[in-house]
């Protein structure tokens, strides 16, 4: 899919679309949280009726605030009844909008990478909305069928399917690109549980309640479960959407692993948290998680010869800064300048700019990152920059990154 539309109006929708999705992101997963929290810290109340579930009282903002949760009575609906919804539905459809923006109207500068898969823009993008979108379907289909009775099995296998898509995007889309979609699979199976299954159940709450009906429990409990399920996701999905900020991760030769972890670390904290007030030990099974995972990530990103990772580079043959910057200058410069000649980055991306000897030298241990050890730059190798040239800007970094 090219661009309709000139690159910096583009890059102004994007800032536009980003915030909207900060801000109604936050203000989604602080609900889901908050509610979360409350389910698992109700109190019965002495003498209350089969109706009353708990109740609990809290302090803020100069104040105290009692908060029940209990069904009402056929004919007993309140006069005002606040939902929760639109943070869910505007999270998702900014969402999609900074999908379309960044990764299907750039002409395929991050969706596609040669060294990947050789796939047209217009193939990744159908492949890239087919799995978000049949993801859905199959999440949603699986969970209304029988064997969603057998809850265990239609979790290991709702998890199974989820790592194939896992493998499957990051086989045929850029890392960056893969990351990204995979989030873009949560957030709609999360939003469709939202618009699909929580809201209905919540509105025929209320309609039972209106026509003075009583409240069908399998309702309640048919929203319950897909905001389990969205809470579970919650951690993983965070991560993805901040993923373009750490090529280690997306740039990683076993980028689908990386994930894994990451996505297996961030669900599992959940649970700890979820289970906390009813399993005593859970701080030093909190603690034994994290240092699981950070550890299984050290082991994952920090490259092989320890931290020094320049170590490898010092022993070659010396670097010129004039030889460095010719491969700057070839490779680079293309978008990393003040006047970009590439079609698609009209502005350096992320503001790092290579025209200068003092700009180089600032960016020496970027360059050092993400051209040499991570190779996640030039982007999808639009330049072709050679291992030989990556391996000259390592020595020179390595050697001093002396541009005198």
């Amino acid at each position: 899919m090219h661009t309709l539309i000139d690159a910096p109006t583009r890059e102004l929708l994007d800032l536009i679309a980003r915030w909207i999705h900060l801000i109604a992101g936050i203000m989604w997963v602080g609900n889901s949280m908050l509610f979360n929290w409350l389910d698992r810290n109700l109190e019965k109340r002495a003498g209350a009726d089969a109706r009353h579930v708990g109740v609990i009282w809290m302090v803020h903002s100069g104040g105290f605030y009692e908060v029940e949760k209990k069904s009402l009575a056929p004919a007993q609906m309140p006069a005002m009844l606040h939902w929760f919804k639109w943070q869910a539905y505007t999270t998702w459809m900014s969402g999609i909008a900074l999908l379309v923006l960044v990764y299907y109207m750039g002409g395929g500068a991050l969706l596609v990478d040669p060294s990947v898969s050789v796939l047209t823009p217009g193939t990744a993008t159908h492949l890239g909305l087919a799995t978000v979108f049949g993801g859905l379907l199959v999440y949603d289909l699986m969970w209304r069928t029988p064997i969603a009775k057998f809850e265990r099995f239609t979790t290991f296998l709702s998890l199974a399917l989820l790592a194939g898509a896992v493998a499957f995007l990051t086989s045929r889309l850029s890392g960056r690109a893969a990351f990204i979609h995979v989030g873009a699979l949560l957030g709609t199976c999360m939003a469709g549980n939202v618009f699909l299954h929580i809201i209905p159940s919540q509105r025929e709450l209320v309609a039972a309640t209106v026509s003075g009906r009583d409240q069908d429990p399998r309702l309640s409990w048919r929203a319950k479960q897909r905001s389990i399920h969205n809470n579970y996701m919650t951690f993983p999905l965070l991560f993805l959407m901040l993923s373009s900020h750490f090529s280690s991760t997306f740039g990683h030769a076993h980028r689908a692993v990386v994930l894994g972890v990451l996505m297996v670390a961030g669900a599992s904290v959940r649970h700890v948290l979820n289970i906390r007030f009813t399993f005593p030990a859970w701080k030093p099974t909190l603690a034994a998680v994290l240092t699981a995972s950070i550890v299984a990530l050290y082991l994952l990103l920090v490259p092989r010869g320890g931290v020094d990772a320049m170590a490898a580079f010092r022993g070659g043959p010396p670097v010129t800064f004039g030889e460095a910057r010719t491969v700057l200058q070839q490779r680079c410069v293309t978008c990393h300048s003040a006047t970009p000649k590439d079609a698609v980055f009209t502005t350096a991306p992320n503001g790092v700019v290579f025209d200068a000897p003092e700009q180089i030298h600032l960016y020496a241990d970027r360059i050092m990152a993400r051209a040499v050890l991570a190779k996640t730059m030039p982007l999808a190798n639009r330049t072709g920059m050679t291992d030989e040239e990556r391996a000259i800007l390592g020595r020179w970094v390595a050697q001093g990154a002396r541009v005198e």
